[in-house]
């Protein structure tokens, strides 16, 4: 069975409906091009770390979006005050934990951010995902990683032993509430020949949550349903990485609800 994709295309023109505003405490490597990302989509993001101000901001945001990629003790920090306001306020947040299992450090930081924070939606590639969420997997630096388990198993899992959306991203994405388990077949190879493309699929997931708090599942695999039809149309028109990440943010910018109820790929597993 196929999820609605007119509802998917609704939650899209939403965004640009009601600008939200989604506050990154980010991957310094790629705070310009998530910050693009979600104006492209028509969020408003901000990208404040400071600890002296990370909770008023959140105070004022309809979403957070926690990236740990280039982790320190103080962003960390940062991470869990805006977490705590973020419960204050109620709204989602969503947490990609780039590159755990590779360090220690890594690791024990995403865990404690879900043990302090109140995560809705947690998104990552199968090996990040497995770590996170307590299971054995090998991560290679903070890009990529090996998982001995099916990554849609992973989803379901480590949905249903955390208590919250999971999101694991690949040649299909699988998105699961513990219950419920969506593939998304939307995509291009391409995607993993530019670096931050990955915490730009996070980032407008904060977005799509946003206006969408309460269905965590239909947000997450309708932000990646959308952003992997961006890709396949931008990888239409590129001739390699460096013009296909171009082409991306105008595909991303241009990508009308008509487009999306034709071409998202949304099937419910279960």
């Amino acid at each position: 069975m196929n999820l609605n994709t007119r509802e998917i295309a609704a939650l899209w023109q939403a965004v640009r409906e009601k600008r939200p505003l989604v506050h990154n405490i980010t991957n310094w490597v790629v705070t310009n091009i998530t910050a693009n990302a979600l104006l492209a989509v028509g969020a408003s993001p901000v990208m404040a770390h400071a600890l002296e101000e990370v909770a008023e901001m959140t105070s004022l945001a309809q979403a957070l979006v926690l990236n740990i990629g280039t982790l320190t003790a103080p962003v960390v920090e940062a991470m869990i005050r805006a977490g705590q306001a973020a419960r204050q306020k109620g709204i989602p947040v969503v947490l990609d934990p780039v590159g755990a299992g590779a360090t220690t450090m890594r690791t024990e930081s995403a865990q404690r951010i879900l043990r302090e924070v109140p995560v809705t939606i947690l998104r990552g590639n199968a090996s990040e995902i497995a770590v996170t969420g307590g299971y054995e997997a090998q991560t290679r630096g903070v890009d990529a990683g090996e998982s001995p388990a099916d990554p849609a198993e992973i989803a379901r899992s480590v949905a249903c032993k955390l208590g919250l959306t999971v999101a694991v991203t690949g040649p299909v994405d699988y998105v699961s509430d513990g219950t419920r388990l969506v593939a998304v077949k939307n995509g291009h190879p391409l995607l993993a020949h530019v670096t931050g493309t990955g915490c730009m699929a996070t980032a407008i997931t904060g977005a799509l949550a946003a206006v969408c708090p309460q269905n965590p599942l239909l947000a997450a695999a309708a932000a990646l349903a959308g952003y992997g039809l961006a890709a396949e149309k931008a990888a239409a028109r590129a001739t390699g990485p460096g013009s296909f990440a171009v082409y991306l943010f105008d595909e991303l910018f241009g990508l009308t609800g008509e487009e999306i109820a034709r071409g998202a790929r949304v099937e419910v597993l279960s």
